[in-house]
């Protein structure tokens, strides 16, 4: 990969533009990208906090230390897994198990950065991937729809994951030392705060009837997969079936 020749106007929104047409687009990878990525995430990096926190308690309760604990969050950054690695912590640690576990979460990933590479296929090496180290759902949905609408900000995946990184990190270690005097967190409603900022985040990814398909798509098969599979793999197998669809529906 390599970088394209600088455009003055590239950070500038083109309203008519969408991820069709992105192999067109002029792509820069600059600091106002990261700025506006920062900006733009911190109330979703404020919600993603609360579950940090929630995680926090958990991984008190399995027994980490803070270090530990905002360690894991801070070379892992996957919310999801990481409660999961903790729920199946145990002495002596399942490795395998929790390996397999944290895999069968994460394989969405793949699908979600292979949606990033008609803009990323114009970065460095060192840019694309180190922006896609600090992916995470929040952050990537916010991507595609910045670069979706032609800004041209290669940048913005590592502004808003810097955001989202600070935040989930920080909290973490906020949830471990204060663990003690939470309780359940559940008691305060923090364990829904995640589903919260995806509810937030639908809302803004909403692009009217045509939105409907992929995501009933997704939401079906994932219930399925859920009653049918062990361990996490509904989750692979929703946003799987409903990318097949969407490459159904773009080819004809």
């Amino acid at each position: 990969m390599s970088n394209p020749r600088p455009d003055a106007e590239s950070d500038r929104p083109d309203e008519g533009a969408d991820s069709d047409g992105a192999e067109s687009q002029p792509v820069t990878f600059r600091r106002r990208g990261v700025r506006a990525g920062f900006l733009t995430a911190l109330p979703i990096a404020l919600g993603v906090g609360g579950y940090g926190v929630a995680f926090g308690v958990l991984a008190a309760r399995a027994g980490l230390s803070a270090a530990e604990a905002g360690l894991m969050s801070a070379t892992v950054v996957a919310g999801a897994s990481q409660i999961v690695a903790v729920e199946l912590w145990a002495d002596p640690i399942p490795v395998t198990t929790v390996l397999l576990a944290v895999v069968a979460i994460n394989l969405r990933y793949s699908l979600m950065g292979a949606a990033l590479q008609p803009w990323f296929s114009r970065l460095s090496a060192r840019q694309a991937y180190g922006s896609l180290f600090l992916m995470a759902d929040e952050n990537w949905a916010l991507t595609m729809r910045d670069l979706g609408s032609g800004s041209g900000r290669g940048a913005f995946l590592l502004g808003s994951g810097l955001a989202v990184w600070t935040f989930w990190v920080g909290s973490t270690v906020l949830g471990v030392l204060a663990g003690g005097k939470i309780g359940d967190p559940a008691r305060y409603g923090i364990d829904f705060v995640l589903a919260a900022v995806f509810v937030a985040l639908a809302a803004e990814l909403w692009e009217g009837r045509s939105s409907l398909v992929p995501w009933v798509v997704a939401l079906a098969s994932a219930l399925l997969a859920a009653r049918f599979l062990p361990g996490q793999w509904y989750i692979l197998v929703g946003g799987a079936l409903a990318g097949v669809v969407e490459v159904i529906r773009y080819d004809e």
